[in-house]
C-alpha cells in the first residue's frame, strides 16, 4: 500500500489512521469499569480490569473497548475477554441522534435465538450513564480478523487485500450466505417488533426511508445542507419502489468491515446499530455499496483496489441461489446506501471538525468522500 503523504506517482493520501472518536479518558474508563463490575458481580467477586483499549481499524459510530476482566465465582478465579459497547458522549459529535443500545443488546440475542449466524455471547446491559459515564453493554471478545476501515481494504498491505481470490470469494459467498440467513426471521415475527421504525409511510421501506430523512435532517439542523443529499433524497421519495415483498429482518450496516472472520468465514457479525425490518435489498444494496465505496477510494489515489470482489451480479447470484428471492430495483438501493454512506460523511466530517483535525471546506459536499460517485448514482 502506498504511504499517506505525498507522492509522485499519483495524489496524495490522507492519513485516516488516527481518526478520532472520543475524548474519554482510558485510565479513568478502566477504574470505572472496575468499580461497576463489582457492583454487577458483588464485591465477594473481587474484579479486576486487566487491560483495557480502544480499536481504530474499523467503525465511524459507537466507541469499541476491548477490556480483559478477572474475577471469582464460586471460590475459583477466572479470566475473560470482553468486549463494551459504549453509546458516544454527545459533545463527541456521534453519527446518529441518539443510539438505543438496549436495540443492539436485544438484536444480538433475537439474531442467535433465531438463526443460525454467529454473533457474540453478550453478558450485561447497563442503561444508567453514571456507571461509567454513558449506557454500554458488555458481550464476549470473539478472536478473528476484520477488513479494515483505516487504511480501507481496498488500498491494500492487509490481510483481505493480500489473499488469494479463491479466499476472498469464500469470504464473500460466506458473508452473504450469513445475511440470507438472518433474512428468515420476518418482520411478522413478534420478537422483531421492536425493530420496526414509527414514522409514516405505507411500507417498511417507506417508513425507513423517512427514518433516514429525519437522520439528515439532525445533523445538518446547526449548519448549512448539503445540496447534494437535498436533490438525492428528492430522487430516491419520487421514485420509492412500492413492489416490495414482505419485509424481514436486516442487519443495516452489512459491511464485511462489521464482521469478524477466521478462515475466511464468519465467525462474528457485530454493529447493529442501524437494523431495523425492511426488504431484503436493504442489506444486500449495502453490501455491495459499502465496497463500491472503498473501491471508489482507491480509484481516486490511483491505487488498484479490488475491482473482482463483491460484484453486484456476484453477490445477487449467490443471494438468490441461497433464499430463492429475486432481487429487485437495485438501482435504487445502491443509491439510498449512497445516500446513507453520504450523512455518515458528513457526521464524521463535522466530528473531525470539530477535534481539530480538518478545516470546514467551502462547500459542505466537499466533506463527502464518495461525492462524484453519489452525484452519478442518483442523476
Amino acid at each position: 500500500m502506498a504511504d499517506s503523504g505525498s507522492s509522485s506517482d499519483g495524489p496524495d493520501i490522507p492519513d485516516m489512521s488516527e481518526m478520532r472518536r472520543s475524548s474519554r479518558d482510558p485510565e479513568e474508563l478502566r477504574g470505572r469499569l472496575r468499580e461497576w463490575l463489582a457492583v454487577t458481580l458483588g464485591s465477594e467477586a473481587k474484579p479486576e480490569v486487566l487491560t483495557l483499549s480502544g480499536t481504530s481499524a474499523t467503525g465511524m459510530s459507537s466507541e469499541t473497548i476491548l477490556f480483559d476482566a478477572r474475577w471469582a465465582e464460586d471460590g475459583t478465579v477466572s479470566d475473560h475477554a470482553l468486549v463494551a459497547r459504549l453509546a458516544p458522549d454527545p459533545t463527541d459529535v456521534p453519527v446518529f441522534p441518539s443510539y438505543d443500545l438496549g436495540l443492539q443488546f436485544q438484536v444480538i440475542r433475537l439474531a442467535g435465538e433465531r438463526t443460525k449466524i454467529p454473533v457474540p455471547r453478550t453478558y450485561w446491559l447497563e442503561q444508567d450513564p453514571t456507571a461509567i459515564g454513558t449506557p454500554f453493554f458488555v458481550m464476549e471478545q470473539i478472536g478473528g480478523e476484520v477488513p479494515p476501515d483505516v487504511m480501507p481494504y481496498t488500498f491494500g498491505d492487509n490481510w483481505l487485500f493480500d489473499a488469494p481470490p479463491v479466499d476472498q470469494r469464500r469470504l464473500q459467498d460466506a458473508t452473504v450466505a450469513a445475511i440470507a440467513e438472518l433474512h428468515t426471521v420476518p418482520a411478522s415475527d413478534p420478537a422483531a417488533a421492536f425493530l420496526a421504525f414509527d414514522q409514516p409511510g405505507d411500507t417498511a421501506l417507506a417508513r425507513h426511508l423517512a427514518h433516514t430523512r429525519a437522520w439528515y435532517e439532525w445533523v445538518v439542523a446547526d449548519g448549512p445542507r448539503s445540496p447534494l443529499l437535498d436533490q438525492a433524497f428528492a430522487r430516491l421519495e419520487s421514485t420509492l419502489p412500492t413492489a416490495t415483498d414482505d419485509p424481514v429482518v436486516c442487519w443495516g450496516d452489512s459491511r464485511i468491515g462489521n464482521a469478524m472472520y477466521r478462515s475466511f468465514e464468519p465467525v462474528a457479525i457485530l454493529d447493529w446499530e442501524m437494523a431495523a425490518v425492511g426488504p431484503r435489498e436493504l442489506d444486500v444494496g449495502w453490501l455491495i455499496y459499502s465496497h463500491m465505496v472503498f473501491e471508489h477510494l482507491a480509484n481516486t489515489f490511483e491505487l488498484p483496489g479490488m475491482p473482482h470482489f463483491l460484484r453486484a451480479d456476484d453477490v445477487c447470484a449467490t443471494y438468490e441461489s441461497i433464499t430463492g428471492h429475486r432481487l429487485a430495483d437495485l438501482d435504487w438501493y445502491l443509491a439510498y446506501s449512497a445516500v446513507q454512506f453520504g450523512i455518515v460523511f458528513l457526521r464524521t466530517g463535522q466530528r473531525a471538525v470539530h477535534f481539530g483535525q480538518q478545516e470546514m471546506p467551502a462547500d459542505i459536499d466537499d466533506l463527502m468522500h464518495h461525492k462524484a460517485q453519489l452525484a452519478e448514482l442518483v442523476n
